[in-house]
C-alpha cells in the first residue's frame, strides 16, 4: 500500500457533482460529506475503483471518473483495510468528521486518471 516516498496511493471513483467540488478546490481536496454519507471510502487499488465509475457511476449519472491521489502514509495508517467482499476489495473508511484533516494530509494533488461514459 505504502510507497517509498512516504506517501500511499489511494483511487476514488466518483461522479460528475463531487467531481466539480474538487475541481473547485484546485484538486486538493474532497468536499464534506452529504448528511446521509457518514463515511468517506476511498479505495487500494485502481480495479477496484474502475468496478466502480465503470458499473454504479455511469448508470447513476451517465458519467464516471478514477481519480488518484497520495496521502502521507503514516497518516493514513490510523485507518485500517476494509475488505468488503473480494480479496482485491478493500477499502479505507474515514469518517465524515475526519475529512478536513484527512484532506490536509493529501500530498500533490487529485487527477482525473479514467473516465467513463
Amino acid at each position: 500500500m505504502s510507497s517509498g516516498d512516504g506517501t500511499t496511493v489511494l483511487w476514488r471513483p466518483t461522479g460528475p457533482e463531487e467531481l466539480a467540488l474538487v475541481r473547485d478546490s484546485g484538486w486538493r481536496r474532497w468536499p464534506p460529506r452529504l448528511p446521509d454519507q457518514p463515511i468517506f471510502y476511498p479505495v487500494l487499488n485502481e480495479d477496484y475503483a474502475v468496478m466502480i465509475a465503470r458499473d454504479w457511476n455511469v448508470p447513476a449519472s451517465g458519467v464516471g471518473y478514477v481519480t488518484r491521489f497520495r496521502v502521507a502514509s503514516e497518516f493514513v495508517s490510523r485507518y485500517p483495510v476494509q475488505q468488503v467482499g473480494g480479496k482485491t476489495i478493500l477499502e479505507l473508511w474515514v469518517p465524515a468528521e475526519e475529512l478536513d484533516e484527512f484532506n490536509e494530509h493529501i500530498v500533490g494533488l487529485i487527477e482525473v486518471v479514467h473516465e467513463f461514459h
